[in-house]
């Protein structure tokens, strides 16, 4: 796997940051992963500084290594702990022996419940994009560069529009009204494909490409009386079945921009993979959720071997391009395939919404919600039900 080439905050950011707050002093630890360079840190008169142990709040993007933590810090990082993920249990255990206070930028919402910051539109542009490209690759109809060999999202638009060539009755299916599913609208909207409504989509007849983009409501009815409601189907999501194979049997590529909650409907299964009407060859798994909703996502795939074949007979992985087989796109990490272009974007999110609050303070208690841990070495009192997931570490 490639190392993670974003950062937290461009130059530009930095210096925009440093005019609205003139007492808040910031310096860069230097790196040569980054997709930005240090010399365009320092290009942009911002001080270059290995050792932080005179920093009393670090961001970053990704998990800190627990070698690299610094007592009695606050740190802001997409920790990947508050849903008992196993591999990073040592991490949290780590962070609370040295009494770091970790806001996680997951956690971050609005009072409404929405989230403030993120990388989903990223991964949805770079989704779309590899779902593209796969289907140009086991067709053979045209080549893609990867989105990580481009110089960032200008390029690989101009790539993607002068190459692909699609079939004049291809029909893509769309789920995921988010920012993921918002993300990947935008290639194909980009690529001027025609947007149908989903009753036009099953009816098909179509003399050039279309798509037609799909909400929770468009593929989940309840058990019982037929309908859906929202607040039901939070309740309840066992309540409900799924008719996703109304509409994809109609599809060629599918994108899965949508979120899935464990118990929700899967969207089709690997019976349904078998069904004399599929006609899906591609599938874009932007969400990942690797056994779950999408029947043919049996891992994820990385950056550097994005593809690979699901046979639906035998239910196993098999070679790209193998007869019968459907191609299967399940990169975990997307939104690193475009580096400079997403870290400007959540830079601007974080510059606009988030360091605000912990600079001028923070009434609605929007961090408070997604802190983790304290400076005193305790799990913050929304997060006490992951003690027995720490004791564990």
């Amino acid at each position: 796997m490639p190392p993670d080439e974003r950062v937290p905050l461009i130059p530009a950011q930095i210096q925009e940051l440093r005019r609205r707050y003139p007492q808040v002093d910031v310096v860069v630890q230097p790196s040569p992963v980054r997709r930005i360079a240090d010399a365009e840190y320092a290009a942009a008169g911002i001080p270059l500084q290995e050792d932080l142990s005179d920093r009393d709040i670090l961001l970053g993007v990704k998990e800190v290594p627990v070698a690299d933590l610094l007592p009695d810090k606050t740190y802001l990082f997409f920790s990947h702990t508050y849903k008992f993920q196993p591999y990073n249990a040592p991490l949290l255990a780590a962070i609370l022996k040295n009494r770091i206070r970790l806001i996680d930028y997951e956690l971050l919402r609005r009072p409404s419940g929405k989230r403030i910051i993120g990388f989903g539109r990223w991964a949805g542009l770079v989704g779309a994009y590899n779902g593209l490209r796969a289907y140009g690759l086991t067709s053979g109809r045209y080549t893609l560069p990867r989105a990580i060999d481009t110089s960032g999202l200008a390029e690989m638009l101009e790539v993607c529009r002068r190459n692909v060539q699609l079939p004049s009755n291809f029909a893509i299916l769309l789920t995921g009204y988010g920012r993921v599913g918002n993300g990947a609208k935008e290639i194909l909207d980009a690529l001027r494909i025609r947007e149908v409504h989903k009753d036009d989509f099953v009816r098909g007849g179509f003399s050039e490409p279309v798509y037609a983009h799909l909400n929770v409501d468009d593929y989940n009815v309840h058990r019982v009386h037929g309908g859906f409601s929202f607040t039901e189907f939070v309740a309840d999501p066992a309540a409900f079945k799924s008719t996703f194979m109304a509409y994809g049997a109609h599809a060629d590529l599918y994108i899965a921009g949508h979120f899935w909650s464990e118990g929700s409907p899967f969207l089709f299964t690997r019976e349904d993979m078998r069904r004399p009407d599929w006609r899906i060859q591609v599938v874009a798994d932007i969400s990942c959720d690797v056994d779950g909703p999408v029947a043919c996502t049996l891992r994820a795939s990385t950056i550097a071997d994005p593809l690979y074949g699901y046979d639906p007979q035998s239910e196993r992985e098999v070679p790209l391009g193998t007869p019968g087989s459907i191609a299967v796109m399940a990169v975990d990490n997307l939104p690193c395939e475009l580096p400079r272009d997403a870290s400007e974007g959540f830079g601007r999110e974080l510059l606009d919404h988030v360091l605000p609050l912990l600079v001028e303070g923070d009434s609605d208690e929007v961090l408070f919600a997604a802190t983790e841990t304290t400076l005193s070495g305790e799990l913050n009192a929304p997060y006490r039900y992951l003690a027995s997931y720490v004791a564990q570490a």
